[in-house]
């Protein structure tokens, strides 16, 4: 096991449930963890998903919406998908790594009002929240902040 655990959040468009996954690994990781996230395609920032994140304590507004690369993909130790459509496009994990699917729902595609759309979105970050510190927990990288 490295010194530092690489972990790659991997979604359609970065824009919501990989960016929360790695808002929540930065939070609960510190220097345990070097953390990306990406996807398939770029689709920019989602400012529900900052605004939530921000709700909870967690800026990620710093965080950019990338596609994936060869070099993101080599370094990854552990590529987590958030979604199906990532799952099925991933490409090929490097050898040594592992490969982990969260089907997340998709909070930018909640329709009603905006409480509950935001309700959604609020729903999503908290179920991110739970999986990261169960797959860091798991991880025997010492006491989660």
């Amino acid at each position: 096991m490295p010194d530092r655990l690489n972990i790659l959040y991997l979604c359609t468009g970065n824009s919501c449930r990989s960016q929360m996954a790695e808002g929540w690994t930065r939070y609960f990781g510190s220097d345990r963890v070097n953390v990306e996230s990406a996807g398939i395609e770029a689709h920019g920032k989602n400012p529900r998903a900052i605004a939530i994140m921000a709700d909870a304590g967690i800026d990620i507004s710093g965080q950019e919406s990338t596609v994936v690369s060869d070099a993101m993909m080599q370094r990854a130790d552990i590529v987590v998908t958030v979604c199906g459509h990532a799952d099925e496009q991933c490409p090929v994990v490097p050898p040594g790594a592992e490969k982990i699917h969260w089907p997340l729902s998709d909070p930018a595609k909640a329709t009603g009002t905006e409480e509950e759309i935001m309700q959604s979105f609020r729903e999503t970050r908290d179920e991110v929240r739970r999986r990261v510190r169960d797959l860091l927990a798991g991880r025997e990288l010492g006491p989660l902040g």
